[in-house]
């Protein structure tokens, strides 16, 4: 089967799943079209009207399009129409309804557009049960407020197409790592985006309720940007005699050893669909220290989870603090719990689920398909 898998917004967690399902899927030949991560507003807009005059998309013909939600699938398909007698599924990483209102990307108009490239799909995949739910709810908000002329059952029709699967994690994830020391501070990361929607101000907020009371070391990581929150650089100079690791990690596999040799793996995000920075180091042997709110309940029990204040940052920082207290009084004690067992989201596991999607979707389309997938469907 010819896949092609168009990645509106190439950022590096898109980048990883473009990569993972062209490796992952080896029945299938998959050919990638991708636009730069940058220039937000525009690429949200303007991807559609690139591809509609690219050649190698209008030469294209392939069995299944695979769309990222940056993609602006009604415009796409209203410029090119023979893409849409291709069967089309698009994957939410993310959506633009619940994108924080403190955040720096809070126009209605991105939600609108992953809405109206929901509706052209003809399957729809989200991350995380959190992502779909906020997904359908923010669009049934969004729709109330406008003044007429609105339909009844916009949400509904993308609920009753859609799923949730979500975005794999590496198998080599899984491969043994060297033993943490079982004496000394623990070390806690930190490593996310450097952005004001990962509420870096809190997690610092809550060390420094805690640098008093107790020994750790940090290990702040993650991608940069070059208007950084400032608290960054003041608690660089604050917590400077604690710190083992500050700033961005290129290498991969130097990123994967500090995650190895790190004992808690903390966040604070307004902004998390999945949380692949987290899952990543849960796999690598961290500890996660994780607000109850987003989709982080969806894949961790409570025992990883504070209170959540989002509208409130003392409050949240105070949960956090009290959170890491418990686990920073007794290092020892704290190696030796269980972590969180992420082993079936791994490719191996997975991949067997994105195939089922796949060959259902096209095989719906294309019932009388010669295709040795779609008789074994319809045998069973």
């Amino acid at each position: 089967m010819e896949i092609l898998l168009l990645s509106a917004y190439h950022a590096p967690s898109h980048r990883r799943w473009v990569e993972g399902v062209a490796a992952n899927l080896t029945d299938h030949s998959v050919k990638i079209l991708s636009q730069p991560p940058r220039h937000f507003a525009w690429r949200s807009r303007g991807n559609s009207l690139f591809w509609a005059f690219d050649e190698k998309l209008a030469e294209s013909r392939p069995d299944l399009i695979i769309a990222t939600s940056m993609v602006d699938l009604a415009g796409l398909r209203g410029m090119v129409p023979h893409l849409t007698q291709i069967p089309t599924l698009l994957y939410f990483h993310e959506n633009q309804f619940a994108y924080p209102n403190r955040g720096q990307r809070n126009d209605g108009n991105y939600g609108v557009t992953n809405l109206y490239s929901a509706l052209a799909a003809d399957r729809v995949l989200f991350n995380s049960p959190y992502n779909r739910r906020s997904f359908l709810e923010g669009a049934r908000q969004f729709l109330s407020k406008m003044p007429d002329q609105i339909p009844a059952g916009v949400a509904q029709a993308v609920a009753a197409k859609s799923g949730v699967l979500p975005v794999p994690l590496a198998n080599s994830l899984a491969d043994p790592y060297p033993s943490r020391p079982d004496e000394g501070p623990l070390r806690i990361v930190w490593n996310h985006r450097w952005e004001y929607d990962k509420a870096p101000a809190t997690f610092f907020s809550a060390l420094e309720r805690l640098e008093k009371r107790h020994d750790f070391r940090l290990v702040v990581m993650g991608q940069r940007f070059r208007k950084a929150p400032p608290v960054f650089a003041r608690m660089q100079d604050r917590l400077a005699s604690r710190i083992d690791q500050w700033g961005y990690v290129e290498d991969r596999r130097d990123y994967l050893k500090w995650l190895e040799r790190s004992d808690l793996v903390v966040s604070t995000a307004l902004h998390e669909f999945q949380g692949l920075a987290v899952q990543e180091a849960v796999m690598r042997g961290c500890l996660p220290v994780l607000p109850d709110r987003l989709a982080y309940p969806d894949f961790f029990d409570d025992s990883c989870l504070y209170d959540s204040h989002p509208e409130d940052d003392e409050a949240d920082a105070d949960a956090l603090a009290a959170h890491l207290d418990r686990l920073l009084a007794d290092p020892k004690r704290t190696r030796e719990l269980t972590r969180p067992d992420l082993s079936h989201l791994r490719w191996s596991v997975l991949a067997g689920d994105y195939e089922r999607e796949i060959t259902e979707l096209v095989c719906r389309h294309r019932p009388h398909r010669d295709n040795v997938a779609c008789e074994e469907l319809t045998t069973n």
